[in-house]
């Protein structure tokens, strides 16, 4: 039987913030990939709530969260989840997150050490320099289609499979393809802001700055984990774990097994 979800808005620096959140006990904040929302994570909060309460945002701009002019920080995602817990008068949490949403982890414990317990980072993305950056989000924006104005257009299976399989599940279905495609529309013009956000972050000094107990987790065939080494050396006390057989969206297709290898962290 599955949970009940609550949601609500958070008022926060960056307007109001949606949240959705089911289970209880100890308190895991979940942040999600670019260009999803939390409703792309309704698995994963289901999973994880049979043993925590798990909380998801909307980042501003996204999903059901208010719009934003201004270009954000990582950080600025951050602000909002700690915002949101307290409005919701959490006082300390975990923090996992996927892809971006991993960055925003990173950048929760560096930043508030005193409000994250553990850090749960998934499929750890990782731009080596500035060019980099510019050139894979350049690549990632010409599978993303838009029409005349900017808008963006929706995408089926087929289509995604055959020109960014990197950034797909390895099984996708019909329904999770219809929760990004109303993600994109959420977003409208504002999609890139958190690419944008990601390629000034600087990963290595949030994971040195990294105190607080770590789990690093990868698909076994996600494009970046060939960083992983690189990263885990400016946290040697995170433990890194592969997901064999998994590749990108693991909070969605492997949420069960994403679950398991948090209780075996968290607890």
């Amino acid at each position: 039987m599955a949970l009940d979800v609550d949601r609500g808005l958070a008022k926060t620096f960056a307007g109001h913030i949606h949240w959705r959140a089911c289970g209880k006990g100890p308190t895991i904040m979940v942040s999600h990939i670019n260009q999803q929302s939390s409703a792309v994570m309704a698995e994963l909060l289901q999973a994880l709530g049979t043993h925590y309460r798990a909380v998801a945002i909307d980042y501003p701009s996204h999903g059901h969260s208010d719009h934003i002019d201004w270009q954000p920080t990582i950080e600025d995602y951050a602000r909002a989840v700690i915002e949101t817990m307290d409005a919701l008068k959490i006082a300390r949490a975990t923090a996992l997150g996927e892809a971006v949403g991993s960055a925003v982890s990173i950048a929760l414990g560096a930043r508030w050490p005193q409000r994250i317990d553990k850090a749960v980072l998934i499929n750890t993305p990782f731009f080596a320099d500035a060019d980099t950056a510019r050139n894979d989000i350049a690549d990632i924006a010409k599978v993303r289609p838009s029409d005349a104005s900017g808008f963006p257009a929706p995408r089926s299976i087929e289509f995604l499979l055959q020109h960014d399989p990197e950034h797909a599940p390895m099984a996708p279905t019909q329904s999770w393809m219809d929760r990004i495609n109303t993600a994109q529309l959420e977003i409208g013009r504002d999609r890139w802001q958190a690419m944008g956000a990601l390629a000034k972050f600087d990963t290595l000094a949030g994971m040195a700055a990294l105190q607080c107990p770590v789990l690093m987790l990868y698909g076994e065939h996600f494009i970046y984990g060939k960083h992983r080494a690189r990263l885990q050396a400016q946290c040697p006390h995170g433990r890194v774990e592969i997901v064999p057989g998994g590749r990108f969206c693991m909070s969605w297709e492997r949420a069960a097994d994403i679950a398991a290898h948090v209780r075996g962290f968290v607890s």
